[in-house]
């Protein structure tokens, strides 16, 4: 959310849970489609990352289960200075192996992120901060490199972890990836390599210990498999019902369903232009894709309501762009393209491909609901169109850190996004602002104008640049946005739970009825 120059104070109070249970009892397992890449909280852009991490690690602030932002780590915030906000922070908090919680924590943490010569995979949206100031022990600024309209949000999201800096100091990237200390309600116990995740209640934890004992995580990437291991009791919690199935799961007299519109939209991106592995701009993409003309042509071609309709058995919505009525920079004048095969023929003939054009879509499979499925739906669209496309299926850890991550997933692949800030400028600047890890788009007008909006603290002004960018990014057919997606969770009935906008599964919300 916005922040104006004319705030002076924002304090927020919280409120310490009382637990209902006198120790943790009980053990559940969550079922997430794909393993995690890293345990680092820091070094990865993807949500099964970002579940393990907010069970383990805390944030400066957070979002209750209303998506409002609270204090966690910090007490109260305030804006000192267009470039410093101000955080108090809690005082007797420990983290998981001991160490104390404090500003030189905070300062260690939010600089470590930025660090250019650790290259760390999350840092990508945390550039505006320039330095940690250690104010007192309980007391930290945040100086940044132009006014930042919305660090609080991002103080929320789980890439800015506090971490203990003793064991972080000690230990390299490799050692800490596979084994995570923070100060949250659950520690680690083992990773076995796409099998499970082993977590085990922090019972010191300083909101008090949480009512489940052991927490587990395991990656079942198969639609029907993480079904039917639901409904054998094999596991309580499972993320990605396909929608065909959700009647099934509601009905059980075992199961409920738990539902929640997500924040998250599915999209193919285009590379119009090549990075490098250092995120840098090497020229136009050789490929088809790299023409406009093309990039249009295909965004016509696609009849999106006959995929929501047949494969996600309604339960989806058009999006114009990327960015959701709940975002700050939505745009409710721009409408979602309509199929037109007459204009997708005519553009690209105009392109040089008066007899179509051959494409290789890259996806993956068990990450987002129905994932495959709606990748073969588009790619069968598509050759019916003369754009003849090849679909190419990817198990994910091998999809984000061969391909995603090293500018290697061209010329089309897709991807869901869903950041949990609700702001045009953490999908904006991530995906499409030159030089970022995700980012194969390359336009100097739109990089111009989300460096500008980036730093510009009057919501209204900062409102008329985001909707500039939206019409600008449409225009030049940066992506082909699909849908919002639904998010569809099913549940064993010995849980007490329910599903979240921002597609987090905190240990701490949960509990069990028949725990032993």
């Amino acid at each position: 959310m916005p922040r104006t120059l004319g705030i002076l104070l924002i304090a927020l109070l919280a409120a310490w849970p009382l637990p209902a249970w006198a120790a943790p009892k009980g053990t559940v397992v969550v079922a997430q489609g794909v393993d995690p890449t890293t345990l680092d909280p820091m070094n990865h852009q993807e949500t099964p990352a970002s579940n393990l991490a907010a069970n383990m690690f805390d944030t400066l602030l957070e979002r209750d289960q209303e998506l409002k932002i609270v204090p966690l780590l910090a007490e109260s915030y305030r804006i000192v200075a267009p470039t410093v906000w101000e955080f108090k922070l809690r005082k007797g908090v420990k983290f998981q192996n001991g160490e104390p919680f404090d500003a030189e924590s905070v300062k260690f943490s939010l600089e470590r992120l930025v660090d250019p010569k650790l290259k760390l995979r999350g840092a990508g949206p945390f550039a505006p901060i320039e330095r940690v100031e250690v104010v007192d022990p309980h007391t930290a600024r945040i100086h940044t490199k132009a006014p930042w309209p919305i660090l609080d949000t991002l103080m929320a999201g789980g890439q800015a972890a506090m971490l203990p800096p003793r064991y972080y100091k000690e230990k390299d990237l490799a050692h800490v990836a596979r084994n995570p200390v923070g100060s949250g309600p659950f520690k680690f116990v083992r990773w076995v390599k796409d099998d499970r995740i082993e977590l085990e209640a922090n019972e010191q934890y300083w909101q008090g210990a949480p009512k489940v004992k052991h927490l587990v995580f395991r990656p079942i990437p198969d639609d029907a498999v993480r079904v039917a291991a639901l409904q054998n009791g094999e596991i309580d919690v499972a993320v990605n019902i396909p929608p065909h199935l959700a009647s099934i799961i509601a009905n059980h007299p075992k199961l409920f369903l738990s539902t929640a519109p997500s924040v998250r939209t599915i999209q193919l991106m285009y590379y119009t232009h090549q990075f490098d592995a250092q995120h840098k701009n090497t020229g136009p993409y050789p490929g088809p894709v790299g023409d406009r003309r093309v990039r249009l042509a295909m965004n016509d071609a696609v009849d999106i309501d006959e995929i929501i309709k047949n494969v996600l058995d309604g339960k989806g919505v058009r999006v114009a762009t990327m960015l959701t009525s709940k975002h700050f920079g939505f745009d409710p004048a721009l409408k979602p393209l309509k199929q037109d095969l007459a204009k997708s023929k005519q553009l690209l003939a105009a392109a040089g491909f008066p007899n179509g054009v051959d494409m290789v879509l890259n996806g993956p499979q068990g990450r987002y609901v129905r994932d495959k499925e709606v990748a073969e739906a588009v790619a069968g669209q598509l050759t019916k169109a003369g754009i003849r496309t090849t679909l190419r299926i990817h198990e994910w850890g091998t999809y984000l850190n061969t391909m995603a991550y090293v500018h290697k997933a061209g010329p089309v692949w897709l991807i869901g996004w869903g950041t949990t800030t609700y702001d045009a400028e953490t999908v904006y600047g991530p995906l499409f602002r030159s030089g970022k890890i995700l980012g194969n788009y390359y336009n100097a007008d739109f990089d111009g104008m989300v460096d500008e909006a980036q730093k510009t603290m009057d919501p209204k002004k900062r409102l008329d640049l985001y909707h500039k960018i939206n019409r600008l990014w449409v225009e030049d057919a940066a992506a082909m946005p699909l849908y919002q997606q639904l998010d569809l969770y099913g549940a064993t009935k010995r849980m007490v739970w329910k599903a979240r906008g921002d597609e987090r599964l905190k240990g701490y919300d949960m509990a069990v009825k028949d725990a032993k």
